[in-house]
């Protein structure tokens, strides 16, 4: 089995020349780089990652955990945090929480058990204090989609409640005023922060909150289509709905359109998340921004910056949501 000096003998170079061009490190010619690049392939070499680690105390492996590994809004934010990684030569290992507490603890034990340098988290249902004595740990955690007092700074979350408010602001300011909600889960933060948007708005313009109007969904496309039957079925009276994500708005304008109302002359729709797809339905939907892959950028900059030393590296901890207006909404009859 070849080793670094062979490298460096085939290469003629030093032994720290052929470390520098292995761990990425230190200025090195093109020319030099490339001789030391052919020599490893001719001897087939393979630097040894457990004896790197065990000498730099460092694995260049990135724990991220995720609540699920599928849909259109986890995709983005796994592809942006590894990209971002990668481009600094580090390497991600991924683990799914599921949204259920035991499989998230058992997700953050495995990635802790794997030696990496840092964790990012998306946790949704341990508690607070699960993550504040996380973040006391000897391996340095940030947390994404989600803000938790007195660990502030380790956390890269939007502002759920202001994307909750300019959705049904946005309703309400087209003369709407029996607005229908379809909610995400409301075990999970965000769904809860999105809905006391909801409420603030409805109360900004004097209209209380009815729960005839209301449906939990689960913030896939099922929910949104259950949600939009079971509210039709009630026999309330409404005129426009919003969606606290956009996959839930698809699968109730879906329902709409089976049943042959036409969206928005007859109901509007506002959405939240504003990911691809419902941008080329018809009608667009009108949505808020929740921008997930800069949230996930920022998050793997965060672990560049505190545990591999890139000084150079800006941060943010919270982003403002946006509302997108495009075709969903109309003004209200009458």
């Amino acid at each position: 089995m070849a080793t670094i000096y062979d490298v460096s003998l085939l290469a003629g170079v030093s032994l720290a020349t052929v470390s520098r061009v292995v761990n990425n490190t230190g200025k090195v010619s093109d020319k030099t780089r490339q001789k030391v690049h052919d020599a490893m392939a001719q001897l087939d070499y393979r630097p040894n990652t457990i004896a790197q680690s065990l000498a730099s105390n460092r694995s260049n492996s990135v724990g991220v955990l995720v609540s699920q590994l599928d849909g259109p809004f986890y995709g983005p934010l796994m592809r942006e945090i590894e990209s971002v990684l990668r481009s600094a030569n580090k390497h991600v290992i991924i683990a799914a929480g599921h949204s259920d507490a035991a499989q998230e603890k058992e997700a953050v034990e495995f990635l802790l058990s794997r030696g990496c340098d840092a964790l990012i988290v998306d946790a949704e249902i341990v508690t607070n204090d699960y993550l504040r004595e996380l973040c006391q740990g000897k391996t340095p955690v940030v947390l994404i989609n989600r803000h938790v007092e007195g660990i502030a700074d380790r956390c890269v979350h939007l502002d759920n409640l202001k994307g909750g408010l300019l959705a049904s602001r946005h309703v309400l300011e087209f003369g709407h005023s029996r607005i229908a909600y379809i909610s995400g889960p409301l075990f999970k933060l965000d769904a809860r922060e999105r809905l006391q948007g909801h409420k603030q708005a409805l109360a900004e313009h004097g209209l209380a909150f009815d729960e005839a109007l209301f449906f939990e969904g689960d913030f896939r496309e099922e929910g949104g289509y259950e949600g939009m039957a079971t509210l039709l079925d009630s026999g309330e009276p409404f005129s426009a709905v919003v969606c606290a994500n956009d996959q839930m708005a698809s699968g109730a304008i879906a329902l709409c359109l089976e049943r042959g109302l036409r969206v928005p002359e007859e109901i509007s729709f506002v959405g939240f998340d504003d990911i691809p797809f419902p941008r080329y339905i018809s009608p667009k939907l009108t949505t808020v921004s929740n921008p997930i892959q800069d949230m996930g950028h920022m998050a793997a900059n965060w672990v560049l910056k505190e545990v591999y030393g890139q000084s150079d590296i800006e941060f943010n901890h919270k982003f403002e949501p946006q509302l997108v207006v495009r075709e969903s909404v109309q003004r209200a009859l009458g």
